[in-house]
């Protein structure tokens, strides 16, 4: 925590594919990631304890055996964000798993990507999670992306006591045993979500990702409170009783940035000259260049993460290691909420990479980042503003994002209001034809995607006053129900119609990651 005076330097802030240098007014409250804990030395050696010793299990060996069928699943690019660094640690695990599956004799082995209704990865995208050996080995006939829309496929495995339908994939639904390999970056994801969303249909799906769920969970980081965090554990409890679960979830530490990136990861006052040049360098170059190289250089980073928790075996009790884990890393106590959060949008941006940045989802993560809390108070109080940096313009990749285009166009033209756009055009866009085809052949996302994303943003807005975009297309931000400005300046001088003339004022400083416990 700092709070800035005269002394402090012009603070760093992330926009889009480009960064700044701002100066706060005097008495803004800065909060900062904790710093890095250490990884692991021996991330090897760590998967295989815990594969031997897992947590309410039997060792992973004794589960494997001649004749069963065995299913191994794993996350898709939307975690961690930016992708890691090679070798993947979920590659690590899926080869350890592997052997000792060969050594029981288990033959009929198949990977999944756990894509749910995400666009499927590339093949380079796989390989680079799950490593080049159990590439070569597997696809593309027994490694392979999920396919929610392939009906021939899916399983019912009945529905919860809330008449929650599940449905997953065949292949896993009708395994002796499924392998989930997670890496769990924020509190919201892995642990009960992980097999029953990332292996699910829209039929599954659409009674946890809708405007009544989302709207009732106040933190979606604190899973206790969470309506969207107890559909999934009643869908995991049904889905147990058909199929067995061995669950291994890793952690990772704050070290988003490579080099020679690193002193992105420093405070500002820690800055040598060193990494004063390589700024001001940066900065030139990254704003000198055309908007498609720029692109590629950002989405192609991938981040130095130490590895910092591996935990086997039943899935309630590897999530209690792996929450304790994040929160270690992550967990930030503040005291007190401010009338005005002010945020860079950074160029991190789930299920985006290799495609082109689009408003809809600027506007999931920025609404996002308002409740990226711990349990159930924000930074910024009922009603107060919401200041985020981005040039937010309608700029859409053809090929990954045609109902997304369409959302922006078509309906966002008649209703910003999330539970009438739900009612009057989610099914449309969720059984089209068109868009399952893509979803299915293409890589492009699913028909409903951009709907979930609005609903995901839309919950914030009834807890605030005004949101306000620096740097904003004026006309797409207007689309949002958002105001746009040129400057903090005039973004603070907008914002006292809200909050007064003499607010008081919070700087989240991300990325790396924060979770806030506001006091």
């Amino acid at each position: 925590m700092l709070e800035v005076d005269e002394r402090t330097p012009p603070l760093l802030v992330h926009e889009g594919e480009g960064f700044r240098l701002e100066r706060f007014p005097l008495g803004t409250r800065v909060i900062y990631p904790p710093d890095s804990l250490p990884g692991i030395r021996d991330v090897n050696r760590r998967i295989q304890d815990a594969l031997l010793n897992p947590l309410g299990s039997e060792p992973l060996p004794e589960l494997l055996h001649s004749g069963m069928r065995l299913t191994i699943v794993f996350d898709d690019l939307s975690l961690p964000l930016p992708p890691m660094q090679a070798p993947d640690v979920r590659g690590r695990i899926i080869e350890q798993v592997l052997e000792m599956a060969a050594a029981a004799g288990v033959d009929d082995v198949e990977l999944i990507a756990g894509n749910a209704l995400h666009r499927r990865m590339t093949p380079a995208e796989i390989k680079h999670i799950v490593g080049e050996r159990v590439f070569n080995s597997f696809w593309p006939d027994r490694l392979r992306n999920h396919d929610a829309e392939d009906r021939d496929n899916l399983t019912s495995l009945g529905q919860t006591r809330h008449g929650e339908d599940v449905e997953i994939n065949s292949r896993a639904a009708q395994s002796d045993l499924i392998v989930y390999v997670n890496i769990t970056l924020v509190a919201m994801s892995g642990g009960a979500k992980s097999v029953s969303v990332g292996l699910a249909s829209y039929k599954s799906l659409r009674h946890h990702h809708n405007v009544h769920t989302l709207r009732h969970s106040r933190s979606f980081n604190d899973p206790p409170n969470s309506a969207m965090h107890h559909s999934y554990e009643r869908m995991h409890s049904l889905l147990s009783e058909s199929v067995r679960v061995f669950h291994i979830e890793c952690t990772v530490n704050n070290d988003v940035f490579p080099s020679p990136f690193q002193f992105l990861n420093k405070r500002e006052w820690e800055w040598t000259l060193k990494d004063q040049a390589k700024f001001l360098a940066g900065k030139r170059a990254n704003d000198l260049a055309p908007a498609g190289a720029r692109h590629r250089v950002w989405q192609n980073m991938r981040a130095p993460y130490g590895v910092t928790g591996v935990h086997a075996g039943a899935t309630d009790l590897v999530h209690e290691k792996t929450l304790a884990n994040v929160h270690r890393q992550q967990l930030t106590e503040v005291h007190g909420q401010s009338d005005v959060l002010m945020l860079g949008l950074p160029y991190l941006c789930p299920y985006n990479v290799n495609s082109v940045m689009n408003p809809i989802l600027v506007y999931s993560l920025g609404l996002g980042y308002y409740f990226n809390m711990y349990k159930n108070k924000p930074l910024v109080r009922e009603g107060g503003a919401l200041i985020m940096y981005h040039p937010m313009k309608a700029e859409f990749h053809p090929l990954h994002h045609p109902s997304y285009i369409d959302f922006y166009e078509e309906v966002l033209t008649q209703t910003i209001d999330p539970a009438t756009i739900e009612t009057k055009f989610e099914e449309q866009y969720a059984t089209d034809p068109w868009y399952i085809h893509l979803y299915r052949n293409s890589y492009a996302y699913h028909g409903v995607h951009p709907f979930y994303m609005w609903y995901w943003g839309a919950h914030a807005l009834s807890h605030l006053g005004d949101v306000i975009c620096v740097g904003a297309d004026r006309r797409v931000a207007s689309r949002f129900g958002f105001r746009a400005a040129s400057t903090l300046a005039d973004a603070l001088e907008m914002a006292g119609e809200t909050v007064g003339r003499s607010p008081s004022l919070t700087y989240l400083h991300t990325p790396p990651m924060t979770l806030a416990d506001v006091r």
